[in-house]
């Protein structure tokens, strides 16, 4: 009988590095690795090197064929001409450059004007506006720089050179997308955007590869001789979506450290409000995209507040009525991505004596928290996208009032997919069809879902939704 054929995926978070090891046929898991990675907004990219070794020990890859790496989005890993790291690389949740998006927004012409150019407007999280702030705050630094990459092609192309010195940066164009400037719609760089920002027109960027072709070969190291087929890549969120099988209409909410909202979609978006990015999938489509700074963490610090874990915030958020007994909350305690607001903080209002409550505050967090999600998904139908249900990942999918809440407040039907590491299985997947050499995509077996949400027929829903953006209005001057 003959050995099965296996593949992995990486998926190198903001928090962690992990590997998933699968039959390359089925999509069956036949084992995973898992480490750490350092707190904070900005890293060495030598720890996730050492999180891959770490994850991979002990021959978790013996045996496999072919790696993807899928990685956090947008962070800058600026490289000397020795190939060597500048400096910490600045990662995706790093708000410093927030100054610099605005510059760099009206020194184009405006939101439409770079909606119009790649699909997507600034904001502190997207590559471009951290080398406005690089070539502002550290001209030096931006001097010794030759090459700029994102986390992801730092691994893959770290995984093709082995110990030796990397001759080849290489992407793909999902990770490209979310730089600032590279045009899903037209899968080519605007280098004028680039010279925009840095005044250099000599920086060197990584190779796109398409979404099955092999980046190359490993030279071994992490598995011994004979190395793997080392596939192109992709960013986090589109590799999520390739490993939850995202079909015509499913939409993906995931309530993680951050929030997202984002489907495969045929055609590429160029919203100039900013609120949904015209990202690309690792199909070779496209993946409009909604995503918030501020998410699962809510429902803790609003846990820490009342004095109980989540299971009591879960509990006295099901006992009060929708509305939280008219308290709003505007759930920016990490400033917010979108709206784009990355100075902001909190805010709760409509406290009267009667409604302040453990059980309405408790609602209010997870409203709060949602009510920002669903505006995204709003976000996303006024684009074209279909959204006839959704797929809910992330940590904070446990709770029955999350999922109830988020069913409603999106109007659709609602499934949780089994607990899973759907970035890593999407990079696996995305290895699979790089080894197979064929034009598309195996098919891998549907995730399994463990539970459901039917929307509930709520007349409140849209006063609730009108004091969110009331609230949003006034505090911030922000109309959705």
């Amino acid at each position: 009988m003959n050995a099965p054929t296996l593949v992995a995926g990486v998926d190198s978070s903001t928090q962690s590095c992990k590997v998933m090891v699968c039959e390359a046929r089925t999509g069956e898991v036949v084992r995973t690795g898992r480490a750490s990675h350092p707190d904070g907004t900005e890293v060495h990219p030598d720890h996730w090197w050492s999180a891959l070794h770490e994850a991979t020990s002990g021959g978790l890859l013996e045996g496999v064929s072919a790696i993807s790496v899928a990685g956090q989005q947008h962070g800058m890993v600026c490289l000397d001409e020795d190939q060597q790291v500048v400096r910490p690389a600045l990662l995706w949740n790093d708000t410093r450059s927030a100054p610099d998006a605005l510059d760099l927004i009206d020194e184009l012409g405006g939101p439409q004007a770079w909606a119009e150019a790649i699909g997507v407007v600034p904001v502190a999280a997207i590559t471009v506006t951290k080398l406005r702030w690089l070539a502002r705050n550290e001209p030096d630094s931006l001097a010794r720089t030759r090459t700029v990459v994102l986390p992801h092609d730092w691994l893959t192309s770290r995984l093709l050179a082995g110990d030796a010195p990397v001759s080849r940066w290489v992407t793909d164009r999902s990770d490209a997308s979310g730089t600032g400037y590279f045009s899903a719609s037209t899968d080519a760089y605007h280098e004028d955007l680039l010279r925009l920002a840095t005044g250099r027109g000599d920086l060197e960027l990584p190779e796109v590869l398409g979404p099955a072709t092999a980046a190359g070969r490993s030279p071994g190291g992490l598995v011994g001789p004979g190395g793997l087929v080392v596939g192109p890549g992709a960013g986090d969120n589109a590799a999520a979506a390739l490993g939850l099988g995202l079909g015509g209409g499913d939409v993906a909410v995931s309530l993680g450290t951050s929030g997202t909202a984002f489907a495969s979609h045929p055609r590429p978006t160029s919203d100039p409000t900013g609120e949904v990015a015209g990202f690309a999938d690792a199909a070779g489509g496209h993946l409009p995209l909604m995503c918030t700074l501020n998410a699962a963490r809510v429902l803790g610090a609003g846990a820490t507040a009342l004095g109980t874990d989540l299971a009591g915030l879960e509990r006295l958020a099901l006992e009060a009525q929708p509305g939280a007994g008219g308290l709003t909350l505007l759930p920016y305690l990490d400033g917010e991505r979108t709206p784009n607001l990355p100075t902001a903080s909190g805010t709760l209002s409509g406290m009267t004596r009667d409604n302040l409550t453990p059980a309405n505050v408790a609602r209010a967090f997870v409203e709060g928290m949602l009510l920002n999600v669903a505006a995204g998904v709003d976000a996303l139908r006024r684009e074209g996208v279909d959204v006839d249900r959704v797929l809910l990942i992330g940590g904070a999918t446990g709770s029955a009032a999350v999922r109830e809440i988020a069913a409603t407040f999106i109007g659709v039907p609602l499934v949780v997919p089994r607990p899973g590491e759907y970035v890593a299985r999407g990079a696996a997947l995305q290895a699979a069809w790089v080894l197979s050499g064929e034009e598309t995509c195996p098919q891998w077996a549907a995730v399994d879902t463990v539970v459901g949400a039917e929307p509930v027929l709520d007349p409140s829903v849209e006063e609730i939704k009108g004091r969110y953006a009331e609230l949003l209005a006034t505090v911030h001057g922000v109309r959705q």
